[in-house]
C-alpha cells in the first residue's frame, strides 16, 4: 500500500497513511502548460492536500545555544545571524491558523512552533499553543528546555500539548559541553524530569529526549538510550545534517520524490516559505504567506515546480535538493525489544515505551497499515 499514487515510470514506497489521516485533496491548478514543464516526461502530477498537514511556524528565530552541528547558529557570520533573527507577530500567527482552519476540510493538521529557533524564547508561544489547541489541531515541539520552569510545564499539560522532545545529544556533562557549548546538561535533564513530574500519568504531552549522532558523541549513544529508556515515552536517535545531506545515511534502491513536499510547509518568522525546513538561511523562496496567504503559496508555482522536478527525477533542477538523501527517512521497520517498540528508518531510530503508547497519536507518527 502506498500513501501517494505512483507517477508513470517512477517507483514509490511511501509509508501508508492511516485512513483517518488521509487528507482531502483540492482540485489542482493546471501547470501542464507552464514553461518549465517538458512534455517528454509525460508528467501526471501527484495529488496535494488541501492544506499542509504539517505547519512549521518559526515563532522566534532566536537560540540560546550554539550547537556544534547546527548549520545556522554555529555560523561565525554574526551579521548574517543578525539579518536572520526575528519574531513572528502574534496577529500573523492567528491569520495563518484562521486560514488553515477555514480550508482544512478533514485534513488533520500538526503545528510545530519552531524550526531553527528555540520555541521557549518566543514571546507569543503560549498564545500560539492556546490558539492551535482551541482549533483542534495537534501541536508538537522540540526544545532545549533551558528556560523551562514549572509554570510553563503546567501550561503545556493544561493545554494538552501533543509532544515535547528535549534535545540532549549527550549522556555526560563533558560531551554535552563539547557539542552544545554550555556546561548545563544537569539543568536540561532537570527540565525533562520536571515535565514528567508535572504531567504524571496523564496521556499528554508525549515526552521524549533526542540524540543527534556525530563523531563527538557517538561513543555515548548506547549509554544515552539506556539512561532514558523506561523514564521517557520516546527516545529519538538521529543523524546529523551537513552540507546539504546526511553523510551517515545509507539508502538503497531508486531515489524517490521527497514526501515532505506534500506534507510540510516551513514558515519563517517573516512569513517567507522555504522549500524545506532544513533551509535555515532561506536560500529558497516559495513565496510569502503574509503577502499571499498560506494556500496560495502551498498550491503556488514555486512548490508546483519543485514537485514537478522531483516527480520526474530532475533532481539537479532543484539545487537545494540535489545532494539530499532525506527522502529515505520515511521508510521504516519495527521490532519489539522488552518494553520498547523500536522503529528504525535510514535517518532515525525511535525507542517507544510500550507502556506509554496510548499517547502515540497516529496523526503525529504514521504507524504501519494493517
Amino acid at each position: 500500500m502506498r500513501g501517494l499514487p505512483p507517477n508513470r515510470g517512477a517507483t514509490y514506497n511511501f509509508v501508508a497513511l492511516p485512513t483517518a489521516w488521509r487528507p482531502t485533496m483540492l482540485k489542482e491548478r493546471d501547470w501542464s502548460q507552464a514553461s518549465w514543464v517538458d512534455p517528454r516526461y509525460g508528467w501526471k502530477p501527484l495529488p496535494v492536500p488541501a492544506v499542509p498537514p504539517r505547519v512549521l511556524l518559526d515563532l522566534a528565530t532566536r537560540c540560546n545555544m550554539r550547537c556544534a552541528m547546527c548549520p545556522v547558529w554555529n555560523t561565525t557570520d554574526k551579521q548574517r545571524l543578525k539579518q536572520l533573527s526575528g519574531v513572528m507577530p502574534s496577529d500573523a500567527v492567528l491569520r495563518i491558523l484562521d486560514e488553515i482552519e477555514a480550508s482544512r476540510a478533514g485534513v488533520t493538521v500538526n503545528v510545530q512552533p519552531n524550526m531553527y529557533g528555540e520555541p521557549l524564547l518566543a514571546p507569543c508561544l503560549q498564545e500560539c499553543i492556546h490558539e492551535v489547541k482551541g482549533r483542534q489541531m495537534a501541536l508538537t515541539m522540540n526544545t532545549n528546555g533551558l528556560t523551562l520552569d514549572r509554570r510553563m510545564a503546567e501550561f503545556f499539560v493544561s493545554e494538552q500539548v501533543d509532544s515535547i522532545l528535549f534535545s540532549l545529544d549527550a549522556a555526560s556533562p563533558e560531551t554535552f559541553q563539547r557539542i552544545r557549548g554550555l556546561d548545563c546538561l544537569d539543568r536540561i535533564e532537570d527540565a525533562v524530569r520536571l515535565m514528567l513530574e508535572v504531567r504524571q500519568e496523564r496521556p499528554l504531552p508525549r515526552i521524549g529526549v533526542t540524540f543527534t549522532t556525530q563523531d563527538s558523541n557517538r561513543h555515548e549513544e548506547t549509554a544515552f538510550v539506556e539512561k532514558w529508556a523506561g523514564l521517557v515515552d520516546v527516545i529519538r536517535v538521529g543523524l546529523v545534517y551537513e552540507n546539504g545531506t546526511y553523510p551517515g545515511m545509507k539508502t538503497t534502491g531508486k531515489r524517490l520524490c521527497c514526501p515532505a513536499l506534500y506534507t510540510t510547509i516551513p514558515i519563517h518568522h517573516d512569513g517567507r516559505v522555504t522549500v524545506c525546513c532544513l533551509d535555515g538561511f532561506k536560500t529558497t523562496d516559495m513565496g510569502n504567506v503574509f503577502e499571499r496567504g498560506v494556500l496560495d503559496v502551498w498550491h503556488g508555482e514555486g512548490f508546483a515546480k519543485v514537485r514537478y522536478f522531483h516527480e520526474t527525477g530532475q533532481w539537479s533542477q532543484v539545487p537545494f535538493c540535489t545532494r539530499c538523501n532525506g527522502w529515505a527517512q520515511y521508510c521504516y521497520e519495527e521490532e519489539t525489544r522488552g518494553d520498547l517498540l523500536v522503529r528504525r528508518s535510514p535517518q532515525y531510530t525511535y525507542y517507544n515505551r510500550l507502556s506509554r503508547l496510548q499517547n502515540w497519536n497516529e496523526n503525529l507518527l504514521s504507524r504501519p497499515a494493517t
